[in-house]
C-alpha cells in the first residue's frame, strides 16, 4: 500500500531535501523550499514492475545515420506572418511550444488572435484556460473580433480532465493558459509548485507527440525575468518564446530563446492598439520614424535578430557629472557592462575625458539588443553628445570595438547593408576586413571601411 511521504522541494531549481532548509544548497537561493507529498511503494514492488515490462519490451531499433529517411514536415501556419516567422515558418505538428512574457503583456490576446486564424483556415482548436471563465474570454473575442464556431474555449485546471477531452473533441490545435494554474492527481501538491509543473508538462508532452498534437503552454515570467516553474520546463517543450516589451511603449518584441525546429534567436514585432496586436512588417522604418534631425548623441547602428536586419536609433547624453567621483552610468536596452566598457575604451585610446561625466545611453522603442555590431554606435553616439556634434543622418555605423580600440568584423554583413540601402541611408561604416568581400560591389551606397574607432569618429564628425 502507499505510503504518503513529504519532501522539501525548491521551488526555484526542484531540489529535493528530506527536511526543510532556510537556504537551497543547490541554487543558495532563501526561503525557496516548500513541502509537498508524494506517495511510494513498500517492498520496491514499483520498481520489480519496472523491471519486468523493461525486460519484456522488444529492444529499441539502432540504426545508422546515413540509412535513416528524412520525413518531410509540413508547417502550419498560425495566420500571423510575425508569430510564423519567430517559430522558423509555422507551426510543426507534434510540437511542444512554451510562450512566457509578464503578467498584462499580451500572451492571451496573441494566443487568441491566431488560434482564430487557424480556426478561420478550417483547424478545430481547444483553448483551455485555468484563469479566466469562458464569459471573461468571449469578451475579449467580441473586442478583438475573434468569434469563429471552430474556437472551442472550455474552463478546467485537471490535466487528467483535459486529456479525456482531447479524446472526445480531437482538436489539431491545444493551447492551455498558463501552465501555473494546471495540476495532476497524481500528487498532493498545490497547483502551480514544482512538481506539480513539470509533472504536468510532462504528461502533456506525451499526448502531443502520440498524437501529432501541436500544443501551446503559455507560462508567466517572474521578477528574475525567468519563467515561473522549473528550468526544466524549458528542456521539456521544443520551443520556448518571450513576449517582451515596455507596458508605456507600443510596440512588443516575440523572441525565440529556443527552437527544435528553427533557427535563434527569431524576432517578430507587434504594435498595441485597442484592436488587439498588429504585425510590424518593417520594424527598422518605425524605430526610425521619429528621430529628431541635427541632433547630437544620435546614431544609426545595424543589428541582426535571428534571420532579421533592423536598423535602430542609439541615443546618447553626455553630461558634467554632479557627483563628485562617482559619475553615473546608465544603459537601457543594451548591455551596461558593454557600454561601461566602451567609455574605458574611448577614455584610454582617444583620449576623452570622460571620467567626470555622467552618460546615458537608450535604444529608442524599447528595444534590447546584446549584440556586440552595435558598439561602433554607442561609441559614436557617445562621442556626438561628448563634442555636442551631430554625426550626419544618412550615414549608418556596424562594428564591433575591441580593447585596443580596432574595430572588428561582424556575421551577416551583407544583409544589413541591404536593409540600409532599401531605407535610403547613403553611406555605411564598415571594419577595414569587409574590404575583402566579393559580394559588397551589389549595395547601391557608399561605403567607409575603417581600422579603427578614432578613423570612424573622424569620417562621421
Amino acid at each position: 500500500m502507499a505510503k504518503p511521504v513529504s519532501e522539501f522541494v525548491c521551488q526555484t531549481c526542484g531540489h529535493r531535501a528530506p527536511k526543510w532548509l532556510g537556504k537551497c544548497p543547490e541554487c543558495q537561493g532563501w526561503n525557496t523550499l516548500t513541502e509537498e507529498v508524494t506517495r511510494h511503494s513498500r517492498g520496491g514492488g514499483k520498481t520489480a514492475g519496472n523491471r519486468n515490462s523493461r525486460a519484456n519490451s522488444a529492444d529499441p531499433s539502432v540504426q545508422a545515420v546515413t540509412q535513416i529517411t528524412r520525413s518531410q514536415v509540413d508547417r502550419v501556419s498560425t495566420g500571423i506572418l510575425e508569430f510564423d516567422r519567430t517559430l522558423g515558418g509555422g507551426l510543426v505538428p507534434g510540437s511542444l511550444t512554451l510562450l512566457g512574457g509578464d503578467p498584462g503583456i499580451g500572451k492571451s490576446t496573441l494566443m487568441l488572435q491566431s488560434m482564430w486564424a487557424m480556426a478561420e483556415a478550417g483547424n478545430r482548436v481547444l483553448y483551455v484556460s485555468g484563469e479566466e471563465s469562458p464569459e471573461q474570454i468571449k469578451l475579449r473575442a467580441e473586442r478583438l473580433h475573434c468569434l469563429s464556431e471552430r474556437l472551442l474555449i472550455c474552463s478546467e485546471i485537471c490535466i487528467e480532465n483535459v486529456l479525456g477531452l482531447l479524446e472526445k473533441i480531437q482538436p489539431e490545435v491545444l493551447v492551455l493558459d498558463s501552465i501555473q494554474t494546471f495540476f495532476t492527481e497524481d500528487l498532493q501538491s498545490a497547483p502551480g509548485s514544482i512538481g506539480q509543473v513539470r509533472e504536468v508538462a510532462f504528461k502533456i508532452f506525451q499526448e502531443c507527440k502520440r498524437r501529432s498534437l501541436p500544443v501551446f503552454l503559455i507560462g508567466h515570467i517572474t521578477k528574475d525575468g525567468a519563467i515561473a516553474g522549473p528550468k526544466s520546463l524549458e528542456h521539456i517543450v521544443d520551443t520556448v518564446v518571450y513576449f517582451e516589451g515596455e507596458r508605456s511603449h507600443a510596440y512588443r518584441i516575440l523572441r525565440t530563446i529556443k527552437n527544435r525546429f528553427g533557427p535563434t534567436p527569431e524576432m517578430g514585432v507587434f504594435e498595441m492598439t485597442p484592436e488587439g496586436l498588429i504585425p510590424v512588417e518593417n520594424p527598422s522604418e518605425i524605430f526610425l520614424s521619429e528621430r529628431p534631425a541635427d541632433t547630437t548623441g544620435s546614431a544609426i547602428a545595424a543589428t541582426l535578430e535571428g534571420t532579421r536586419p533592423l536598423l535602430v536609433e542609439v541615443q546618447a547624453l553626455v553630461t558634467a557629472s554632479t557627483t563628485l567621483g562617482m559619475p553615473r552610468r546608465m544603459a537601457t536596452g543594451l548591455d551596461h557592462n558593454r557600454v561601461t566598457l566602451l567609455v574605458a575604451i574611448m577614455e584610454k585610446r582617444l583620449d576623452m575625458s570622460l571620467q567626470g561625466e555622467d552618460i546615458f545611453v537608450n535604444l529608442a522603442g524599447g528595444l534590447k539588443v546584446t549584440e556586440p555590431a552595435m558598439d561602433l554606435g554607442v561609441a559614436t553616439a557617445i562621442a556626438s553628445s561628448f563634442q555636442n556634434r551631430p554625426m550626419d543622418p544618412q550615414t549608418v555605423m556596424i562594428g564591433e570595438i575591441g580593447l585596443t580600440g580596432e574595430v572588428r568584423s561582424v556575421l551577416q554583413l551583407e544583409p544589413r547593408l541591404m536593409e540600409a540601402a532599401k531605407l535610403g541611408f547613403q553611406r555605411c561604416v564598415v571594419p577595414h576586413t569587409a574590404k575583402k568581400s566579393k559580394t559588397l560591389g551589389k549595395i547601391k551606397m557608399e561605403l567607409a571601411f575603417v581600422k579603427t574607432l578614432a578613423e570612424a569618429l573622424e569620417i562621421v564628425l
